[in-house]
């Protein structure tokens, strides 16, 4: 495997990170930077898997423009419910505004990867997972901020299912690769098509 593509992550997402080392993919982190609101400003009217995917591609190649030779992964999460998207919340108390929103609603979370090389997106796909948000009472909201915030700044859906934000949910419909934040199987057979693993 001496002569497989060097790959590179261009995310600071822990949980990304943690998915790839724990599945033995051998990679680098460069976080991309990019404006999302730019991005999805030209993208009205799509539907929140279109809008994952073009941002997780404009990541990528936003770090592929600057490492040529190297294959360059980007991703990104959404989360939609009740027909409104959420981005990450910017304060703890935003945070409690979505929660009390989402609290007995269905939240969709569309994850999405993308693996670009210089100037050409080789591959790219979008998953879903549908989280049913159980009753939330204000003593547990309160509660649950004291814990997890402000990690879960960084969150879409102010939550980390490895964490207490899995007592949110009554049922989840979807793998736990895409809650996490990457559709992984999908990813991994990519590589693999790639040469970056094993066949």
């Amino acid at each position: 495997m001496t002569d497989a593509p060097r790959l590179i992550l261009a995310s600071k997402s822990a949980s990304r990170r943690a998915m790839l080392d724990a599945a033995g993919v051998v990679y680098e982190s460069i976080p991309a930077d990019i404006d999302e609101r730019a991005v999805e400003a030209g993208l009205e009217g799509a539907d929140p898997a279109e809008v994952a995917e073009a941002l997780a591609v404009a990541k990528a190649a936003a770090v592929a423009v600057l490492h040529r030779e190297a294959l360059v992964l980007g991703s990104d999460s959404l989360v939609v419910c009740a027909g409104r998207r959420f981005d990450k919340p910017r304060s703890r108390d935003e945070a409690g505004e979505h929660l009390r929103f989402f609290s007995g609603q269905l939240m969709e979370l569309h994850s999405a990867a993308a693996l670009v090389r210089g100037d050409g997106c080789e591959w790219s796909h979008a998953s879903i997972a549908r989280l049913h948000v159980r009753d939330l009472s204000e003593d547990f909201i309160e509660h649950y901020l004291t814990l997890e915030w402000p990690a879960i700044g960084h969150t879409v859906g102010a939550f980390r299912i490895e964490g207490p934000g899995v007592q949110l949910f009554e049922r989840i419909e979807g793998d736990q690769f895409t809650v996490l934040g990457m559709p992984l199987l999908p990813l991994l057979g990519a590589l693999r098509e790639e040469g970056v693993l094993l066949a």
